[in-house]
């Protein structure tokens, strides 16, 4: 059983303007990448759906299809339990198509490494990922983000979709959690 963190305070690291901005400019290199090209786009549920639904709007390729995935690693804790499950898995047929799976923050790279080498076993066209934050500091599996919105060293975030618990998702901007 995971003991709870007692919070004191959450200290912002990214605002609404600046995640904003970001995920236009993510955009912008996304189009970049595929142009109108038959592009699936999947989001990883439940933290990516906030950045995931401000990304599509944006994104001008008028061949996008949406889909979506969740996974199970951190249960309540703040660190990942190294156990990545599979609880909903893509609906549309990956062969042969450019697929961009799309995720809040790439942590110890384990949960995406583990989706990409299935994708990967599916046999797109091209597989690409995308993340809001590349958190590099306690990496322990190779991961390439290949879009990435902001890099961060450490620290435990918390707001536009990321959350502590279930908890803090609907903060506009982002913030680190400071423990007691």
């Amino acid at each position: 059983m995971t003991e709870e963190l007692r919070i004191r305070k959450l200290v912002s690291v990214f605002s609404p303007e600046q995640i904003a901005g970001r995920v236009r400019a993510m955009a912008g290199e996304i189009d970049a990448q595929y142009g109108d090209e038959p592009l699936i786009a999947i989001c990883v549920l439940k933290g990516a759906c906030i950045f995931f639904s401000d990304l599509v709007r944006c994104l001008h390729n008028k061949n996008l299809e949406l889909d979506f995935i969740r996974l199970a690693s951190y249960g309540t804790g703040t660190t990942s339990s190294g156990q990545v499950v599979l609880r909903k898995d893509v609906e549309n047929d990956l062969r042969d198509k450019h697929v961009l799976l799309v995720e809040d923050i790439v942590d110890s790279g384990r949960s995406m490494r583990f989706v990409l080498d299935a994708f990967a076993a599916r046999g797109p066209r091209s597989l690409r990922l995308a993340a809001l934050v590349d958190k590099t500091g306690r990496r322990d599996t190779e991961v390439s983000v290949d879009f990435s919105g902001f890099s961060v060293e450490s620290g435990f975030l918390v707001g536009y979709g990321l959350d502590y618990a279930e908890r803090y998702r609907g903060l506009p901007g982002i913030c680190e959690i400071v423990p007691e």
